[in-house]
């Protein structure tokens, strides 16, 4: 086992073979080796780092050790079976156990003062705490106890742990323990009331050691699985795996003030590990009102989101809101960046497009020439103009830079609902209300051809990605058609029971996607018209889906409140994301496939990461956790956030930040 000196400078070990072990911690070089014990059961460094006492259950004594020249200076010996031994706050006194007592000790006489009963089983470690005015031991008789050391007197009694307790660790600020056991759960409790505040499952073997973070929002766990684990605190949930050891994980630290965990194995070797990149943060920013629709940058550094009347921007290594984007006056529909990243696009029902600097967050163009609720807006392929389509009948075409409408494509008789330019530019698709899909010639403003087919609203369009065909879906007849784009002819179309959500193609074409009301998702071979899978699992209505870049794996989002990872060749669900209180409304991945972002009517937005480098790379094992949430309802508990600079809080809302342990 490992444990650093108080100043940091300093590692101590001690292992199988009965020898202690002094490291530099920077160097990692080796500095003595203690050779006088037995067996070797625990060793402390003292409060000023200057001692090293050792105790051992072979040899019956505790012997003491001048850190600097690694010399014995003491030897307490004729003692009971002993399994533990440390110095009191003032390094004056030692307090050991053996059997079921614990024993308190001057060391200047080394005379016994007082001796402490209660545990029904061998004793197994204590700590002292409270500057040397209380104790907490941890025994094979499955319960942690504190302790008066001046009167002798139990204070509490933690019970819950169902086998043998391996050790126990203080928060930094005293106010928590954490408890580990053979029962492969970590507990934490509250230090002066004793209620058990979390239970951390997911172990598959016994626990050996855990800690608390510096700032006590963490805790880092080694098992005799092999593995270690980082948790959070305040949700007792599990945010990263670390595979690597060959045999039982024994220790565990944090580094002082950073982001890298130290472990000792079995297998005869320890290990840095470096979490700075995985380290999870709650971040309570933001929303009060239900997140509609998320969007990575095209560097995926930010994301962009919006429901109401603004656009929020975050951070993504962070989790921090950057940028609040406000002018529209009804809800908004959709957000897109430029493909340059400077830019971000919003539009709403207030019949406005509205073109923003993501640096300065200042609103370049407002675009207002529509007449009704804007539905859709698309880039064209080289990222120049914008397309725009609304529920005043028409397409417009827009300039970027200058903000100015270039063109107005008129012929729809009801709302139009979705619009893609093809990849020359120079033609563009739209779908509309009135069941027809119109090709127009964006040079002319004439129509090309008219598709019609569709017995009701058709709500969406989507092309494929050579181009040749694309798809159109209707949530009124029920149905999604495939057409050639060339000669105007229906191919084929598939019915569904209930209404069709979403339609997507595989990104090599040759497979089609579609989600329902109905809760399933279906797979489509193009070439013979046939269906050839269909994934269940979601409780509820699918809302959409997305393929994976390389076309493996989609990913589906539900009002049943869950995100859900399918195998597409086998149809087998991979991964169940789970966690937000309201159906998700919106999904985006990061550009390499690193990260999802979801958002949802619980008004948060949660940015989640695997422990497989890519969310679309995830077998069964594999964990996927969120990294941070946003929004106001992301916590009970904001104690600690920062929410100086949040710009968009009413006073309503930053009252409730305050209450709830946010600083300003």
């Amino acid at each position: 086992k490992i444990q650093f000196s108080p100043d940091g400078t300093k590692i101590v070990s001690y292992s199988d073979d009965k020898t202690i072990r002094v490291w530099d911690a920077s160097s990692r070089k080796q500095l003595h080796v203690l050779e006088e014990h037995d067996e070797i059961n625990n060793l402390q460094f003292s409060h000023d780092g200057s001692k090293i006492i050792l105790s051992c259950s072979w040899d019956k004594t505790i012997r003491i050790w001048e850190a600097s020249s690694g010399k014995q200076i003491q030897l307490l010996s004729g003692l009971d079976w002993l399994t533990k031994a440390t110095f009191l706050s003032n390094d004056s006194k030692i307090v050991s156990c053996a059997s079921n007592d614990i024993q308190i000790w001057d060391l200047s006489s080394g005379t016994q003062v007082l001796v402490l009963k209660g545990h029904y089983s061998s004793i197994t470690g204590l700590q002292i705490v409270s500057n040397g005015s209380k104790i907490i031991s941890y025994s094979r008789d499955s319960t942690v106890r504190i302790w008066d050391t001046l009167s002798g007197q139990q204070l509490q009694v933690l019970e819950g742990h169902t086998y043998d307790v391996n050790g126990i660790h203080l928060s930094s600020d005293g106010s928590k323990v954490l408890s580990y056991s053979i029962d492969k759960t970590i507990r934490i409790w509250d230090f002066l009331s004793g209620k058990q505040l979390q239970v951390l499952e997911g172990h598959s073997d016994n626990v050996y050691a855990a800690r608390f973070s510096f700032d006590g929002s963490k805790i880092i766990s080694a098992s005799g699985d092999c593995t270690v684990r980082l948790w959070d605190v305040s949700f007792g949930k599990q945010i990263q795996i670390f595979e690597g050891h060959s045999n039982y994980v024994t220790g565990v630290e944090f580094f002082p003030n950073e982001f890298k965990i130290l472990s000792c194995s079995e297998d005869k070797t320890i290990r840095i590990w470096d979490f700075s990149l995985e380290r999870k943060i709650q971040v309570t920013e933001g929303y009060i009102d239900a997140i509609g629709t998320v969007v990575f940058s095209p560097d995926g550094s930010k994301i962009a989101g919006s429901k109401y009347k603004t656009v929020r921007l975050w951070d993504v290594q962070s989790g921090r809101q950057t940028q609040i984007f406000e002018g529209h006056s009804e809800y908004i529909r959709g957000v897109l960046f430029s493909f340059d990243g400077s830019k971000i696009i919003s539009y709403a029902c207030d019949n406005t497009i509205r073109i923003w600097d993501v640096l300065s967050g200042k609103q370049l163009h407002l675009l207002k020439e529509h007449l009704g609720w804007m539905e859709a807006v698309k880039f064209s392929p080289d990222g120049s103009k914008l397309v725009s389509c609304s529920r005043d009948n028409t397409v417009r075409i827009w300039d970027i830079l200058s903000g100015i409408q270039i063109q107005a494509l008129d012929g729809h008789t009801n709302s139009v609902t979705d619009v893609q330019f093809l990849p020359d530019g120079n033609k563009i698709l739209s779908c509309s209300y009135d069941c027809t899909i119109i090709l127009w010639d964006v040079l002319s403003e004439k129509q090309i051809r008219i598709f019609e087919g569709h017995q009701g609203n058709i709500d969406m369009i989507q092309l494929s990605p050579d181009s040749s065909i694309f798809v159109s879906s209707s949530q009124w007849d029920k149905t999604f058609r495939v057409w050639d784009i060339s000669s105007g002819t229906q191919l084929f179309s598939f019915e569904e029971d209930e209404e069709i959500n979403d339609v997507q193609f595989s990104p090599d074409g040759t497979t089609i996607a579609s989600c329902s009301a109905e809760k399933t998702i279906r797979l489509w071979d193009v070439s013979n018209k046939k269906q050839i899978q269909i994934l269940q699992g979601h409780s509820d209505c699918i809302w959409g889906i997305k393929f994976s870049s390389d076309g493996s794996k989609i990913i589906s989002y539900s009002k049943d409140k869950t995100i859900r990872i399918w195998d597409v060749s086998s149809g087998r669900q991979l991964q169940i994301l789970e966690g937000h209180n309201g159906g998700i409304n919106c999904i985006d991945l990061s550009p390499d496939s690193s990260k999802l972002v979801s958002c949802s009517d619980d008004k948060t937005l949660w940015l989640w990461g695997s422990d497989n480098d890519k969310i679309t790379n995830v077998t069964e094992t594999n964990v996927i956790d969120y990294i941070w949430r946003a929004g106001i309802q992301s916590g009970l508990s904001m104690k600690g956030s920062i929410w100086k600079d949040i710009k968009g809080l009413e006073d309503q809302q930053e009252l409730l930040v305050k209450q709830r342990g946010g600083i300003f």
